[in-house]
């Protein structure tokens, strides 16, 4: 409607033209808004939580003669999972930023009980 040389709405002419791919706001709320102040806040409650899973790996795990701490997804889930239900989603996002490693795409319970994550 915006387009529309017939549309009279004032509502519309108001509007901010559509970004697209490559523009730096492409993708992203308007500045200043609600939404995305919810999204810094989601933001740095999945930091706390990424930071909390370190801080439990460190704790249950074993150091290895590379210094590395390392402890088994099973182990790891039975300890985190009393805290948050999110633990496969928050070792990947650590393995995102580089804070753990371990072998394969995705985790299962039961299934890659053996499988050794390490806290880098």
């Amino acid at each position: 409607q915006r387009k529309n040389p017939f549309s009279s709405d004032d509502r519309l002419a108001s509007k901010p033209a559509r970004t697209h791919r490559g523009d730096p706001t492409y993708g992203r709320p308007p500045e200043g808004s609600r939404t995305e102040q919810r999204g810094k806040d989601a933001h740095s409650h999945v930091g706390k939580e990424v930071e909390e899973l370190c801080l439990i790996i460190r704790r249950t795990g074993e150091v290895g003669e590379d210094g590395h701490v390392r402890v088994t997804f099973g182990q790891l889930f039975e300890t985190y999972v009393t805290i948050s239900n999110k633990v496969v989603g928050i070792l990947l996002r650590a393995r995102k930023h580089g804070l753990v490693h371990f072998e394969g795409e995705m985790l299962w319970q039961g299934k890659d009980d053996d499988v050794v994550i390490t806290l880098l």
